[in-house]
């Protein structure tokens, strides 16, 4: 399936002061210079925030995290999981199609979207309350058919159960997740065969259901306000030990290539490089050809001086020392090699 960038884009994305908070504290999970590993979760929140993930939300994400945003829009665009188009403002249906739930009736369940949503999967119904779409196994074979809307699954379900639950969603009730045929769990249809001990005293619902009508309001996306923000991770205040990487086996011809590497930046004294107080005649090299310059990169290197590939070429391993330690990201010159880079730009050829 084809995913692009929806044809019609808010204006600007920007993460609520709760959900900003979140965000820039899942950062902190990673270590200095690998912030790029927050990207998944970081574009699910955006999700959560707006319901769909839009290019002002990727280019935000990219922003945070110093990414170049075709990154950030080839994570969005791989993973079915992030929506990206609008969806319906009360819910957005995922009917599950896969086997069990074909057999039992999944093809119903779609018709009833069409009738009652839209035609078209990923497209808003009339009252732009409701959108839909068929999706792969969500693992509850043994409560065929079901959908899941929002964070609840909807099992046992039938054409007219399934209609009803969207009536109630439009007349802004939340029904009660789980079997919709009056099954606890996934016990036998017939009931019972075995642990029947256990009847007595149990609760109205299963755990899963009990726990959605518990919260009152499962279709209501994330916002940042439901729990306080915890970091566990960060202990006193300081990241977390992050153990280091285990090596991996490397190829004889790349262990001779480091022999002959740029020593470490933390390793040699550092020495300002000749920075420029402005563009040559006006023009600036597009940094972000190089991999591993984001917009917000490029700014910074701007402000430090640097506006041409020939300039980022000619750094020493002293002057890469300097620029190493003014930067957000520490160590991501080495790791991306961005001097061979610039150099191969400067020359005229493209990365």
């Amino acid at each position: 399936m084809l995913r692009r960038l929806h044809h019609e884009q808010p204006e600007s994305f920007a993460f609520t002061p709760a959900n900003q908070a979140w965000a820039e504290a899942q950062m902190t999970k990673y270590p200095e210079g690998r912030q790029a590993s927050a990207v998944i979760p970081l574009l699910w929140r955006a999700q959560e925030q707006e319901g769909w993930v839009s290019k002002p939300a990727i280019e935000y994400v990219a922003d945070m995290l110093g990414m170049a945003y075709i990154r950030v829009l080839e994570v969005t665009s791989f993973y079915f999981m992030f929506q990206m188009q609008p969806v319906g403002s009360v819910a957005h249906v995922q009917v599950c199609g896969t086997l069990s739930c074909m057999i039992c009736g999944a093809e119903d369940l779609i018709k009833v979207c069409q009738d009652k949503i839209n035609p078209k999967a990923h497209e808003l119904s009339a009252d732009g309350k409701f959108s839909w779409e068929e999706v792969e196994c969500l693992g509850s074979c043994s409560n065929a058919p079901m959908v899941q809307i929002g964070k609840d699954y909807y099992e046992d379900l039938t054409a007219e159960s399934f209609a009803a639950i969207l009536d109630d969603l439009a007349a802004g009730k939340v029904p009660t997740p789980g079997p919709q045929n009056g099954r606890y769990a996934a016990e036998p249809l017939g009931g019972l065969t075995s642990l029947q001990e256990y009847e007595a005293g149990k609760p109205a619902h299963n755990a899963s259901a009990e726990l959605a009508v518990a919260i009152g309001d499962t279709v209501k996306r994330i916002d940042g306000t439901e729990v306080p923000l915890l970091t566990p991770w960060q202990g006193t205040g300081k990241k977390a030990d992050v153990p280091a990487e285990k090596p991996r086996p490397k190829p004889v011809a790349k262990q001779i290539e480091e022999e002959k590497a740029v020593p470490d930046a933390a390793e040699v004294e550092e020495q300002q490089p000749e920075t420029l107080s402005q563009a040559r005649e006006g023009k600036a090299d597009d940094l972000k050809k190089i991999s591993g310059v984001g917009p917000k990169l490029e700014n910074l290197l701007n402000e430090l001086g640097f506006y041409h590939y020939d300039q980022i070429a000619a750094w020493t391993p002293e002057q890469v020392a300097w620029v190493d330690n003014r930067l957000k990201f520490k160590g991501r010159i080495q790791r991306d090699d961005w001097i061979s880079q610039a150099r191969t730009l400067a020359e005229g050829g493209d990365q």
